[in-house]
């Protein structure tokens, strides 16, 4: 019986990233036997491959506004970074245009559905980011917090319990 998707799994932007990275190792395995320097750009690449799906999934789990920010910088630069790979492995003897337009008709469409992806997060569900990078629209660093007006006694956290 086939495991059930996790909520992040049945993303379209999740679903494209894995499909990513399954076309990115099966151009690796294309490659010849490489030199030092392009088997140095092949790791790269994996790892770029790799990174996108986690950081989605990470981006989901946490659920904050400016912790999803934070990871969709990564996803941007990760795969901003395997086009530019592709200049890498071609410069180092590897070049096949065929797999690498393919490449670049992916990241295009994945391109699109992560636009689609971080439009849908809760600008209204985040912690001030006091370096001024990930906060929603209206929310500066040097703002004051929301929840620091809520009274909160450690003393009287449990009173009214009957446990």
């Amino acid at each position: 019986m086939p495991r059930e998707l996790r909520p992040h799994e049945q993303l379209p932007v999740y679903r494209k990233a894995m499909e990513i990275h399954e076309l990115v190792s099966r151009i690796l395995d294309a490659a010849p036997e490489a030199d030092e320097m392009l088997q140095h750009q092949m790791q790269t690449m994996e790892a770029d491959a790799m990174l996108i799906p986690v950081k989605i999934a990470g981006a989901e789990g946490g659920d904050l506004y400016d912790l999803r920010m934070e990871n969709a910088v990564i996803i941007r630069k990760a795969a901003r970074d395997l086009i530019l790979g592709l200049r890498g492995l071609e410069m180092f003897g590897f070049n096949e245009p065929q797999y690498f337009d393919l490449l670049r008709a992916e990241m295009e469409e994945f391109r699109l559905l992560f636009i689609d992806w971080v439009a849908g997060f809760d600008k209204e569900n985040y912690i001030i980011d006091r370096w001024g990078l990930f906060n929603p629209p209206g929310v500066g660093p040097h703002d004051k917090d929301p929840d620091e007006d809520i009274p909160f006694d450690p003393d009287t956290l449990f009173d009214g319990d009957d446990d």
